[in-house]
This record gives C-alpha cells, structure tokens and sequence, in this order.
C-alpha cells in the first residue's frame, strides 16, 4: 500500500497509508491547525513512503525535539534538520521521540506530529526513520505503534514501562508483545535503558524464543554499559537475525569491538560525520585511528559532563553546532545556561581531529 503526504499551505506535512482520497484524510490524531489554532489549508497531495528497507547498522541519530521559545514543538524547521544530518553529518538514519527526543514529555498528538513530519521529510533522503512509541499506559503505547505503521514507518521501538515496571522477562515479554501485534508488519526493537526505567532484567534473557512471541523483533538499542550483556546477546546471535545498536556514544569502539551492529545516540547529531570516520577505520583495521575518534569524543563528553549535560545542553550544542535553532527543553528541564554554551563550544572548537577538521 503506497503512502501519500498531505502537504499543507504552511509546508508542514502529515503522512497516511492508502490512497490519493485516503491522504485527504487526516491520519489518527493528526492536526489540522498551525499553533494558535488557525486552520491548515491542504495543499497538494504527494507520494510519501521511505526508501526500499536496508539493513539497520551504522549510526542512528537519536534526534532532539526543535521547540519554539513558548515550549510548542516546532516542525517547521525539520526539513532543515535532515538535510543537515544527511549533507554535514552523513547520518541517514533517525530515533525519533526518544530519551533526547523528550517523547515521554510530549502529549500523543505532538508525536504523532512528529513522527509524520520526520516521514515526509524524510522521504528518499533518510534510509530509516525508527519511532519510539513506549509510554507507560499500554493504549497509548498501542495508538503510538498503529498510528506508525499507517505513515510507513521504518519501525518502532519500545521502551519498558517505569512506573509499574514488569519485574521479570515474561512480564516485559507481554507488555512488548502488547504493542508489537499493534504493527503486525513494522519491525520492532526493544529499546534498553535500564538507568533511566530501573528495569535491569538482562537482555540476553529476553532473547531467548523471543520470535515465537513478537515475530518482527528484529532487535535492541541497548542504551547500558553492562558490556558482558551485550556480549552474551551477540555471541547468541551467531544467525544475526537480530540488531544490536549501542546507545553509550564514549563507549562505542568497545560495543563495535564486541560485534554491534551500530549505534543510536545523541551525539551523531553533531559530531556524526567523526564517528563516521571512526567506523571506517575499525572497519579498515586501523585500531590506533579508531582509538583517537573515540578518545576526542569521550574527551568532550567528559568535559561537558562535568558541567552538567542533559537534554537540554544537547539541544544547545545542536544549534550551535547545526545553526537551526532548536528551542529550549520541556520543563522540567531548564534551558542550557550560556555559560555551558561558551564553554562547551569553546571545547568543542579546540579539538583537533585525526583528519584535520
């Protein structure tokens, strides 16, 4: 089934499955009003799927949230967005409404937003644009993988829940299966991040005849240090039917060197284009060049670190970095203050890269 973008007046645009007249229809929760409440005017109707499905490997940039200076999600500027991340960072691949995303601080309809404005524009420039529709309501999660499978997502990826968490694999198994059947032919990943959901059941377990249970798993973006279990998962994937995507960029090279596939993190916004560079040279066998990419990026990760990072400081280094202005966080983050900006761009100018840059 061919997808079709609606493009409105304003050049925002919403994707849906179907046909031409479906597309004159707005997909589940999509809105149909510019902020401030006037109306969008459809116009033009445009074919809108992904490219042709590749293998997921290589870099994921796990994508901020643009907000305009009230706190409104600003989707104006997304185009902009994955041009630069395709030209200046060679990333053709995105997380979106994850952890850096702030997905769990927007309503459904912002997502949903999202989710379609990162499809259309997208469209024959991105190879993959992955979802994350976790919540912690299990209907909503189920609206989430739906209303992702009818715009052509590439797939979802879940989180576990963290409030009432599961406390064994069976129980994550169900709530995961829950959402997967929602998008019965979308792949689906398990997105792993036991410090921030307190849920530290080892992925290797859920491996275990997990097709049987949720037959488009096709693997994990495992956000842990715990290197031993993602050891444990690759060494049980000798088919490689599975995807291990590494999510803690200063420790990447070590998860590359264990056999993940990639990565998806927050720092593939900026600084993609090096650690590009740095998969190259561990491809081509050259430890001692990987070694200085990872070294000079775990350099300034360590020295943002310490001036206190988050969310809100890598929506800051992404505009100055990209130039697109990015907007401040969702409380209750508060806006990176300008003298981390100062800093942290003035450390980040001071690095000197193995290939001259």
């Amino acid at each position: 089934m061919e997808q079709y973008c609606r493009v409105w007046a304003m050049g925002d645009c919403g994707c849906f499955s179907g046909s031409p007249k479906a597309a004159g229809q707005k997909a589940e929760g999509s809105s149909m009003f510019q902020p401030g409440g006037r109306p969008l005017r459809p116009a033009r109707h445009l074919p809108c799927s992904m490219t042709p499905r590749k293998k997921l490997e290589g870099l994921v940039a796990a994508t901020v949230t643009p907000m305009t200076p009230d706190g409104q999600i600003n989707l104006s500027v997304i185009h902009q967005y994955v041009d630069y991340l395709v030209r200046e960072q060679n990333v053709k691949n995105v997380f979106v409404n994850g952890t850096t995303g702030e997905g769990l601080s927007l309503s459904i309809q912002e997502r949903k937003q999202l989710a379609e404005e990162w499809i259309c524009q997208g469209k024959n420039k991105l190879d993959h644009v992955i979802i994350h529709v976790g919540a912690l309501s299990l209907p909503e999660s189920q609206e989430l993988a739906r209303h992702a499978a009818a715009i052509g997502a590439s797939g979802i990826a879940v989180i576990a829940p963290f409030f009432f968490k599961p406390t064994n694999k069976d129980e994550l198994i169900a709530f995961l299966q829950k959402v997967a059947s929602e998008a019965p032919v979308v792949p689906f990943y398990y997105y792993h991040i036991p410090h921030l959901t307190g849920v530290k059941i080892h992925v290797e377990e859920l491996l275990d005849g997990i097709k049987k249970q949720i037959p488009t798993f096709k693997g994990v973006k495992f956000s842990d240090t715990d290197l031993l279990d993602l050891a444990q998962c690759i060494n049980k994937n000798e088919s490689e039917q599975f995807a291990f995507l590494y999510g803690v960029d200063e420790q990447l090279l070590s998860a590359l060197a264990i056999g993940a596939n990639g990565a998806v993190g927050s720092t593939f916004n900026y600084l993609g284009q090096k650690t590009n560079l740095m998969l190259q040279a561990f491809a081509k066998q050259d430890l001692a060049l990987a070694r200085k990419y990872q070294f000079l990026t775990a350099e300034f990760l360590n020295f943002v670190i310490k001036l206190g990072f988050g969310v809100a400081q890598t929506k800051a280094v992404m505009t100055f970095v990209s130039g697109i202005p990015m907007g401040p966080p969702r409380l209750p983050l508060v806006s990176a203050s300008e003298e981390f900006i100062i800093k942290a761009k003035a450390k980040l100018d001071s690095i000197v890269w193995p290939d001259g840059d």
